[in-house]
């Protein structure tokens, strides 16, 4: 799948990354429908990495997704972890800091989260959150971020050498395509419980955030925790692009099936 690896060190331009790409997918039904197939293989392959994962409890991975307000943040992990046992697999998303939370340092919310060796943790919207919202609303200084930055890496190489794989997705999308987005949210009462007060009121600073995501994902992209831009106007690439890049990862992980108990007689054994 075309996704974009931001480069550690690189300097990111969002604005030469199409998020109406579909890679080698042209958009017609007939691509379409083979990509979703493509996407329900790799999520049954994903199951049974998942499965390995879990019974050996060496490792683990973390999936970092972030984006603009419909974004399909809650889609792609509908989507992606459909064929995954909920066991072994934790979602959690991060609302806007308690007042225990914020007597603590930006981190330690997040800390408590992370996924245990043997499980799969996903992250909607993260710890970032700590260097894009506050950013763009001025409610930090330039000075603390670039702080932050240098934390959330060191925070991030913790994990890694602890045995913690992090994929981080930017789902990009076009500030037309959410328009598009939002008009179908206040359209279909089905899905007006997701309206917020507040989004046509962050579309406002649509340029900001586009800026800060850029400064971030340049900051912090690392050759062992980096940022990929997945192109997500098109919902069936989106998805088949996040799993393509999850399984890869999990098989690198090269996990083999535990091994078994070896004081069994395993030809012998009957079980009356």
């Amino acid at each position: 799948m075309k996704l974009h690896r931001v480069k550690s060190g690189s300097r990111l331009d969002l604005g030469a990354c199409d998020p109406d790409d579909t890679g080698p997918y042209k958009k017609n039904d007939e691509d379409k429908a083979a990509a979703k197939a493509e996407t329900r293989q790799l999520i049954r392959k994903l199951s049974r990495l998942q499965e390995r994962l879990y019974a050996n409890k060496k490792c683990s991975l973390l999936i970092v997704l972030q984006g603009m307000d419909t974004s399909g943040k809650d889609g792609t992990i509908r989507s992606v972890m459909s064929g995954v046992n909920p066991q072994g697999c934790k979602v959690v998303s991060f609302k806007t800091p308690s007042s225990k939370e914020l007597a603590h340092d930006f981190l330690w919310r997040v800390h408590q989260e992370v996924p245990a060796k043997g499980y799969i943790g996903i992250f909607n919207r993260s710890h970032y959150e700590d260097v894009l919202i506050t950013r763009v609303h001025g409610e930090v200084s330039e000075r603390e971020v670039k702080r932050r930055f240098t934390q959330i890496q060191e925070f991030e190489n913790l994990l890694i050498d602890n045995g913690t794989t992090i994929l981080k997705f930017f789902l990009h999308i076009s500030k037309d395509e959410q328009k598009e987005r939002l008009e179908a949210r206040i359209r279909n009462p089905e899905k007006r419980w997701k309206w917020e007060s507040g989004d046509i009121e962050e579309r406002k600073f649509w340029n900001d955030y586009m800026k800060a995501f850029e400064d971030v994902m340049s900051a912090t992209s690392t050759d062992h925790a980096p940022w990929y831009i997945v192109p997500a106007n098109r919902k069936w690439y989106r998805n088949l692009a996040v799993a393509d890049r999850v399984v890869r990862a999990m098989e690198d992980l090269k996990i083999g099936t535990p091994p078994s108990a070896s004081d069994v007689d395993w030809d012998r054994l009957k079980i009356s």
